[in-house]
C-alpha cells in the first residue's frame, strides 16, 4: 500500500497509523518505524501533498508517533484524531514544540483536527480559533477542519443513512465554523466506495454545503471527488458572464444589472469572482465574453 501510495492523485496522501493498524504496541511501533523509512525516500511526493494520521492523544502511542513523524522533512500536515477541545490542541502543540526543537525542524506543520465527537461539535469555535502558544513555525498551524462521521455517529448514536440528513447538521456547522477562521473545510469519507454514483451524490452534496474537498478512502475515489469539487463548465461560463455584465454596469455606473431573469448585484459578483479563481487554479478554461 505505501508504494501504491506515490502512483496516487490525490491533492493529499494520508498515511494512518491510528486505524489501520493493529492495537498492539510492536504493531503500532513497526508501522511507525515502516512509514519512516520509506518517507526518506527520494521520490516521494511534494512534502506539502503528505499528511500522517497520528494515534490520538489518550493513547500510549502519540508521543513516540509524533517524535518520529516530526523528524521527517517529508511531512508537512498532521491529521490528530478525537480532538474535542482547544485544551487537546494546546497537548498536541507542546508535543510538536519539543519534538521540533529535539529534531532540529525549521518548517511548519500543519495541523487538520478530526471532529469526531459531540464534545468536539460543540467546541468548534474554540477549535477553529485555536493558536498554538509557541507561535507556528514551532508549535503547529491550523489549516482545516476534518468530519470522521463515522466516529462521530457512534459517539452520538446517530443512527447513518444513505439520505445523509441525520450528519446535516453538524456537516453544515463545521463548514461554517471553519469559514469564519480562514480554514479548509475537508468531508466525511464515502463508505460506500464501490458505489460510484452514490459517491457522486454524497460529493455534490458536499460542495454544496461549501465543503472544500473529501476524503477518499480507496483510490478509486479520487476521481471522483477531484471532478466534482470543481466547477462545471456551465458554472464557469455563467460566472464569466456575471463579470462581464457587472464590469459594464459598473463602467455605467449601475451596482446592479439584470441577468437571464436574475437581478446581479455584489453578492452575487463576489460569487462569480470565487468560481473563477477556482477555476483559474484548477487549469480549467475560462471563456471569453464579448458583448
Amino acid at each position: 500500500m505505501l508504494e501504491k501510495s506515490l502512483s496516487s492523485a490525490s491533492d493529499m496522501i494520508i498515511y494512518d497509523l491510528e486505524d489501520s493498524v493493529a492495537p498492539s504496541p510492536t504493531d503500532k511501533k513497526n508501522a511507525r518505524n515502516r512509514l519512516a523509512h520509506f518517507l526518506t525516500r527520494k521520490d516521494m511526493p511534494d512534502p506539502h501533498r503528505v499528511a500522517v494520521r497520528v494515534n490520538d492523544i489518550s493513547t500510549e502511542f502519540f508521543k513516540e508517533d509524533i517524535s518520529d513523524i516530526v523528524a521527517l522533512p517529508a511531512v508537512r500536515s498532521l491529521v490528530l484524531p478525537k480532538i474535542h477541545s482547544a485544551e487537546n490542541l494546546h497537548y498536541v502543540s507542546q508535543a510538536i514544540y519539543n519534538a521540533s526543537k529535539r529534531a532540529s525542524r525549521d518548517t511548519v506543520l500543519n495541523i487538520i483536527p478530526s471532529i469526531e465527537s459531540a464534545r468536539a461539535s460543540w467546541n468548534l469555535g474554540a477549535i477553529a480559533g485555536w493558536k498554538s502558544a509557541h507561535g507556528s513555525a514551532s508549535g503547529g498551524h491550523l489549516t482545516a477542519l476534518l468530519f470522521a462521521a463515522e466516529d462521530y455517529c457512534a459517539d452520538t448514536s446517530i443512527i447513518r443513512t444513505r439520505s445523509r440528513l441525520e450528519l446535516l447538521y453538524t456537516r453544515s456547522q463545521i463548514v461554517i465554523t471553519a469559514k469564519a477562521f480562514g480554514l479548509e473545510a475537508i468531508d466525511m469519507v464515502c463508505v460506500n466506495y464501490k458505489d460510484i454514483v452514490y459517491l457522486k451524490d454524497e460529493c455534490i452534496d458536499g460542495r454544496q454545503l461549501g465543503f472544500t474537498g473529501k476524503q477518499a478512502i480507496h483510490p478509486a475515489q479520487v476521481e471522483v471527488i477531484q471532478s466534482t469539487f470543481l466547477p462545471t463548465s456551465q458554472e464557469v461560463l455563467r460566472a464569466a458572464k456575471i463579470l462581464h455584465g457587472m464590469r459594464a454596469a459598473h463602467a455605467a455606473a449601475r451596482g446592479a444589472v439584470g441577468f437571464e431573469g436574475e437581478m446581479i448585484d455584489a453578492p452575487m459578483l463576489k460569487q462569480a469572482e470565487k468560481i473563477i479563481a477556482i477555476a483559474k487554479a484548477a487549469g480549467l478554461e475560462i471563456p471569453s465574453i464579448s458583448s
